[in-house]
């Protein structure tokens, strides 16, 4: 991010006043050809016109400073589970972002920070928006474990130790290494269980995730990634990893990011039957739908530019670069994500499709949050 939180807070009144309303927009039917509303950029989503009946927990998703944060609660999602900080952050900078959101949450009546699982039931109930706040790093914590615990008091209920490169904890899934957790690493993931942060599986190493998921007395979650049975991508999971979560009672948060989702074979934007061919897959590998949540790694606001060292950097194997390729490489653009569920409003053509696809009601419900609310019942205290 190119704005620190503080930069922002110092410089602005009041938070949201760059992007209008999206309200009265008409979403894009799904198959079309690209149009007006798959060009628009991705940060801006529609106001859905009623409310349907599911909770919505997005288990992955960002704000940024421009964000239309007085409609946060109108675009049919219960929970946004918002990445708290820039990842790789020192503790200063964790620290101003994760007090950001109660900053935030104090300007608009409408967003909350969530503390229980009831909390985001709330939510629904009284249509407001609720906010989890979630890390993609740990390498905040340093080599201090208190801050654990106090960034928990704090309102961090979901973390993940590595953020695609190794670090003091443990090894990221684009890294050289496959060493697993770091002494330090157990400890850290000990302390998550003990105070109640949720732990997040997703950008971490492979040997990783299965001692994490081993190690922990809570159930584990992947925030957003998909199976790379499927989609083979160095960012997705394999069948070991998912039955491994699924024996522990953990949830896969399938995300419908564009990258992530689309296959060699099919070289386009994904659409929404793509993604549920995803869904299929997890539920055959688990024998049930118990395991399977949905994320989309959406941006409310304008993506901020990757900022690159001068001096150098290390080559990562390419996430995007097919995509790049052969979809778009503007990452600002909402043909990031599905064609037909690029809008967090085009959620009822998700929920229309899967119904059409044979799950029952119950199923889109644990789909859309009731699988990761039993395990946030779980972990948190």
């Amino acid at each position: 991010m190119t704005t620190s939180r503080r930069d922002f807070l110092t410089n602005a009144a009041w938070a949201g006043l760059a992007v209008p309303a999206a309200s009265g927009r008409t979403a894009s039917q799904p198959g079309a050809p690209p149009s007006a509303a798959q060009e628009r950029p991705g940060g801006v989503h529609s106001i859905i016109a009623g409310d349907h009946p599911y909770i919505f927990v997005d288990t992955c998703m960002q704000i940024w400073e421009d964000a239309d944060l007085a409609n946060l609660h109108r675009h049919g999602v219960t929970a946004y589970a918002v990445t708290a900080w820039t990842p790789n952050a020192t503790l200063e900078a964790a620290l101003e972002g994760l007090m950001y959101w109660h900053w935030v949450a104090r300007r608009h009546p409408n967003a909350f920070v969530a503390r229980t699982a009831q909390d985001i039931r709330g939510a629904k109930r009284e249509s407001k928006a609720a906010l989890l706040l979630a890390a993609q790093d740990g390498d905040w914590i340093g080599g201090e474990l208190h801050r654990i615990e106090a960034f928990q008091r704090l309102g961090l209920r979901m973390m993940l130790p590595a953020y695609n490169r190794s670090n003091q904890l443990c090894d990221g899934c684009l890294d050289r290494t496959n060493g697993g957790l770091t002494r330090l690493g157990g400890l850290v993931l000990d302390e998550c269980n003990r105070v109640g942060i949720a732990l997040d599986c997703s950008h971490v190493g492979k040997r990783s995730t299965l001692e994490m998921i081993d190690r922990s007395r809570h159930p584990c979650v992947y925030s957003h990634s998909n199976p790379s049975a499927v989609v083979p991508n160095p960012r997705n999971i394999d069948d070991e990893q998912i039955k491994a979560c699924a024996a522990r009672g953990g949830v896969i948060g399938l995300v419908s990011w564009g990258p992530l989702v689309m296959r060699p074979d099919r070289l386009r934007q994904p659409t929404v039957d793509d993604f549920i061919d995803l869904i299929d897959h997890v539920a055959g590998l688990t024998g049930n739908t118990d395991h399977i949540g949905i994320s989309t790694d959406m941006s409310i606001g304008t993506y901020p530019d990757h900022e690159r060292d001068p001096w150098g950097q290390p080559e990562y194997p390419g996430v995007s670069s097919l995509y790049d390729r052969h979809v778009t490489a503007d990452i600002r653009s909402a043909r990031r994500n599905l064609d037909g569920f690029s809008d967090y409003a085009e959620v009822t053509n998700l929920i229309g499709r899967l119904q059409a696809r044979g799950y029952r009601d119950e199923d889109v419900g644990k789909f859309l949050g009731g699988n990761f609310l039993r395990v946030f019942e779980q972990v948190w205290q």
